[in-house]
């Protein structure tokens, strides 16, 4: 045959994320014609990122409008990709992970008999609502999908146990070969405020929290025990890039009034700043699940403010902690890793169970393999 086809579709800043790494190592192959669909899910964080990496997507979806709901991405990201899939005919199509765009590119592909990869394959909480809608998302995705590309063995464990025994290729995260890509110990950021903080005498926490099943009473809890820390620890300042969300923003700004020399609140940060703000800092409380991946490559311990997560070899690797979300277990917890050398050095000298940054060259590899069989 020719050259492979390969379509890569998503949507989202964490999915642009992983995946522009691979479409960089998919375009220097030279048996490979890489092609790019973004959805934009997310519009301005997704275009940071693509810009960051120099990735120039052949078809954009441009869906993203205020306020839609999950059927209104479901059906624009269905119709839309399935438009592009007639137009290319790709070999194949990469969706990522689990979120709407991946669903449902993935059917669009289905739907037209290409095979689908799953990036990030085989992720699994256990709970269809939490997180919601992301576990169905996967799961179903995993259900129609020919070459499964997991992270770690845990991932592929949970799809021997649905049935799926065929394709499945444990490849590490493709997150780490785009982290590695950007740190920068003399990196400064676009934020001047940052620039300002004492990074090296100075415990310096990254909190991040903006999940679905996070708003309201579990955001009050996460935001009072941060409170308390920051109150009861002299050589603690707190950085909070605050959700677009204005329910998050407003909680965030009554919660940590008169507090702000030492909890700064500030807009979401680009990629490559926050890649490195993670390096820099000593702790990371965080509901995000990309991060219980990304910080243990940079030796950040991380306290997951969820109350389960699907990432278990992270906790088996001793990398994370699952910290839920009431109020007095967090400050106890963070607090004991603030104060107790021993306790924070086993979890920053941990090693991370999600690669080498060698991912994308693996996937690369097996897309070529399963098409010369």
């Amino acid at each position: 045959m020719g050259k492979i086809k390969v379509l890569s579709v998503f949507g989202t800043r964490p999915e642009a994320i992983k995946m522009c790494p691979l479409v960089k190592s998919l375009e220097k192959d030279q048996s490979i014609e890489s092609i790019v669909c973004v959805t934009a899910q997310h519009r301005e964080m997704l275009d940071a990122v693509t810009e960051i990496f120099d990735v120039r997507p052949q078809y954009d979806l441009n869906i993203m409008a205020h306020g839609q709901t999950i059927v209104d991405v479901s059906n624009k990201v269905l119709h839309g990709v399935d438009q592009v899939i007639k137009e290319c005919k790709p070999d194949i199509v990469l969706v990522h992970g689990d979120t709407s765009t991946t669903l449902n590119s993935a059917l669009a592909a289905f739907y037209n008999k290409v095979p689908v990869g799953h990036v990030e394959a085989g992720l699994r909480s256990g709970d269809i609502y939490s997180p919601f809608p992301e576990e169905a998302n996967r799961k179903l995705t995993g259900a129609i999908t020919t070459l499964h590309f997991a992270p770690t063995k845990s991932n592929e464990d949970n799809l021997l146990k649905e049935g799926i025994n065929k394709n499945i290729y444990v490849t590490g995260n493709t997150v780490i070969d785009a982290l590695l890509n950007v740190i920068n110990k003399n990196h400064k950021f676009e934020d001047k405020n940052l620039n300002t903080i004492d990074f090296n005498n100075k415990k310096v926490i990254l909190l991040t929290s903006h999940r679905r099943e996070n708003w309201g009473e579990p955001m009050k809890e996460i935001f009072s025990a941060t409170r308390n820390l920051v109150e009861a620890n002299e050589d603690v300042v707190v950085i909070f890039p605050m959700h677009k969300n204005p329910l998050i923003r407003e909680l965030a700004k009554e919660s940590f009034k008169g507090l702000e020399d030492k909890v700064k609140l500030i807009e979401p940060l680009e990629y490559v700043d926050f890649a490195n703000l993670m390096s820099k800092c000593y702790l990371i409380m965080t509901d995000s699940g990309g991060v219980q991946e990304e910080a243990p490559a940079l030796g950040k311990p991380v306290m997951v403010l969820r109350t389960e997560t699907e990432r278990p070899e992270a906790l088996e690797a001793g990398t994370v902690k699952l910290v839920g979300i009431q109020k007095n277990n967090i400050f106890e917890v963070a607090n004991e890793l603030l104060n107790n050398i021993e306790e924070y050095n086993k979890m920053a000298h941990a090693t991370n169970p999600y690669g080498d940054g060698k991912s994308c060259e693996r996937i690369v590899k097996l897309i070529k393999e399963y098409f010369s069989e």
